[in-house]
């Protein structure tokens, strides 16, 4: 348990969490929505620092990321709890659950960088759970892992606020964004949130930082996977971030309060991923399906396959650095070396029981 930041009390004695664009306004011996931001004794503690609920050795593809040290692992973990309302988790086991219901273990932030460097990662990911809500750990665990060469992945919804996004991403070397949707009634249905605050950090990411970013959109039946939706969606992406942020649509299969839904069609996905493609996004990506030409990374200029992917393993890697050998440079971080090696796929390393 350590003290929070981003708080103030209120004249009720209540005190005000600013960490993310819900402002709880919490009584004493309370929580936040989000489970594990909590009132004790008139001061906000984190109760998520450092209590992990298990770590794995992921492909960093699975992030998603397709343009950052592909090919390698990342060492991977989240705490329990969450700041949005997703009716359509996928991790709702954790997300939804309170620390002791998780099970949480306990490591320090440099016992975390530790175990990372034990298992000759070049990166850790900040995942599985938001870890907007564990902002105190992502902050202590990324400076560290700079401080000892290695890098940063932040997986967000980017539900945060302005005044605690600088501070959480301050070491961040990557992040992948979920977009989930493209209309305030999506999120607000669906999430229990707000759309305009995610868009605000994805500006803030483009505009104001280096951290490298990629962007996903879940698609689920009926509800954000109609082509005028991708339409806008890919339009504002285009506007507001450019054309080279790497796009990932992916599929979504019935989970937590939506079992009702069908799984995503395939081909949903590879339309939405023509729609970008002709709107002029040069990187775009399917996932949750098996699709080779939807999960390769093709050279804007030239075509050529640059990076052939099966599921989340690389069977073909032909970049040179960050260029394709026509000379077209590729956006993103690229391992200094002309090949990255292909991955084995997730292993478990610790979990807790």
């Amino acid at each position: 348990m350590k003290e929070a930041l981003w708080w103030k009390t209120e004249e009720d004695g209540r005190i005000l969490c600013t960490l993310c664009p819900r402002y709880c306004r919490i009584g004493d011996g309370q929580a936040g929505f989000c489970y594990i931001r909590k009132n004790i004794g008139g001061k906000l503690y984190s109760l998520g620092y450092g209590k992990p609920t298990g770590f794995a050795i992921d492909p960093v593809e699975k992030k998603p990321l397709n343009h950052f040290l592909p090919g390698t692992g990342i060492l991977s973990f989240g705490t329990a709890g969450c700041n949005l309302g997703c009716r359509f988790c996928q991790n709702w086991s954790i997300s939804k659950a309170k620390l002791d219901d998780a099970h949480s273990l306990s490591a320090s932030p440099e016992e975390v960088v530790k175990l990372a460097l034990a298992h000759n990662v070049p990166s850790i990911a900040f995942t599985y759970n938001d870890p907007v809500i564990w902002g105190e750990f992502v902050i202590d665990i990324s400076r560290i892992a700079r401080e000892r060469g290695l890098k940063s992945v932040m997986v967000t919804a980017g539900y945060i606020t302005p005044e605690a996004r600088r501070e959480v991403h301050r070491y961040i070397d990557a992040a992948n964004v979920d977009l989930k949707g493209f209309t305030e009634r999506f999120y607000h249905k669906l999430t229990f949130s707000h759309l305009n605050p995610v868009l605000d950090t994805l500006k803030w990411l483009r505009n104001e930082t280096d951290i490298w970013f990629e962007i996903t959109n879940l698609m689920i039946p009926g509800e954000n996977d109609d082509p005028e939706e991708t339409e806008q969606l890919c339009d504002w992406v285009l506007k507001n971030l450019g054309d080279s942020v790497p796009l990932h649509f992916t599929a979504f299969h019935p989970d937590f309060k939506m079992m009702d839904k069908p799984s995503t069609p395939a081909a949903t996905l590879r339309r939405a991923r023509q729609i970008a493609l002709s709107a002029g996004i040069k990187y775009c990506y399917v996932g949750n399906v098996f699709d080779e030409e939807g999960q390769a990374t093709y050279c804007p200029s030239c075509g050529r396959v640059l990076i052939r992917r099966s599921w989340h393993d690389i069977s073909e890697y032909h970049l040179v650095g960050d260029r394709c050998p026509c000379g077209q440079k590729i956006p993103g971080y690229f391992a200094v070396q002309e090949k990255a090696s292909p991955h084995l796929g997730r292993r478990s390393i610790l979990q807790s029981q």
